[in-house]
């Protein structure tokens, strides 16, 4: 008899596709029923009495660990979840099983006028001394309107005190805003944007492999590392077929496929594959800085605290341009 499972994620399909082919072919009884959406919406559906996922996937890490602290999650007790590493996951409830860098992305156009950015205060400098070249070119996160932005900003606010001078500088320049990365690497291959700025790499990466007038470039200073935290729900109607599914996310299997046939990068330290945390972190050095998966980040989803900093954002961004 057919097993029905419904996925709740805010991860694209097409990225996701070959983990979802294994597990199909592994567990053929179960009939999969996965829902792309944005972070926001997901966690929104999360909160659904009437019809709650069995798992959610999410990028936006602290509305993740919140639904967890709300009682939103239920705690596994396999084997892979008992030995997935402590950094990685949350009261054996939330686990994040990628490994994502945040990028820079920028046209090959922009090389021809300027030295392209390889660190944040590049960056800053590029945007102070060449504003009327990038006057409208350039793009980022819209923290108000994506969860991953948001929590990408705060990160960022962790790392360097001269975030508010960065956000001034693109305020200046007449940034543009998107809801996801998909929708930057798209304008910028249109021509619409130079620079992009806190891309997701795992689709960056994918990306300028097909427009090859796209370079991704992971900052050399620091880079943050994302991961997709997923959880069966506390209320998931088919909670044996969800247990399974993320089971396989935490496998060997499962991670050897994220290494191989994803961009998304496996945690696992036993996975050989083109994407693996290990790799990136031999590439780049001691420069990747993980986002932590603790306390910390509930702070992040405090209604007050979050308003609070998008009042900073917004004056912030127009200081320079009123």
């Amino acid at each position: 008899m057919a097993e029905p499972l419904i996925v709740e994620a805010a991860l694209d399909r097409p990225v996701f596709q070959p983990v979802l082919d294994a597990f199909s072919a592994e567990y053929p009884q179960i009939t999969l029923d996965y829902r792309d959406s944005s972070s926001l919406e997901a966690d929104r559906r999360a909160r659904d009495p009437e019809a709650p996922p069995d798992v959610v996937i999410s990028s936006a890490m602290p509305w993740q660990l919140a639904l967890s602290n709300e009682g939103r999650a239920q705690a596994l007790d396999s084997v892979e979840a008992q030995h997935w590493p402590a950094w990685a996951k949350w009261r054996n409830e939330v686990f994040g099983f990628t490994f994502e860098p945040v990028v820079m992305a920028y046209r090959l156009e922009l090389a021809s006028h300027m030295l392209p950015p390889t660190t944040h205060r590049d960056l800053l400098d590029m945007l102070t001394h060449d504003r009327d070249w990038l006057r409208g070119r350039v793009v980022t996160y819209s923290p108000r309107d994506s969860g991953v932005g948001y929590t990408l900003l705060q990160q960022d606010a962790r790392y360097t005190s001269r975030i508010w001078d960065l956000v001034a500088a693109m305020g200046a320049a007449d940034v543009d805003l998107a809801k996801s990365t998909q929708e930057m690497l798209e304008g910028l291959s249109a021509g619409r944007y130079w620079l992009g700025y806190n891309l997701l790499g795992s689709y960056a990466m994918v990306w300028a492999q097909n427009h090859p007038d796209i370079i991704v470039q992971v900052p050399s200073d620091y880079s943050l590392v994302l991961m997709r935290m997923v959880f069966v729900h506390r209320d998931a109607p088919h909670p044996e077929a969800a247990r399974r599914f993320v089971d396989f996310l935490l496998s060997q299997r499962g991670q050897h496929i994220l290494a191989g046939s994803t961009p998304l990068f496996s945690v696992r330290d036993d996975v050989i594959g083109p994407y693996t945390a290990q790799r990136l972190r031999d590439q780049v050095g001691d420069h990747l800085y993980p986002i932590p998966v603790n306390a910390t980040l509930l702070a992040f989803v405090d209604p007050l605290r979050r308003q609070a900093f998008l009042r900073r954002w917004d004056r912030e961004l127009n200081i320079l341009s009123e």
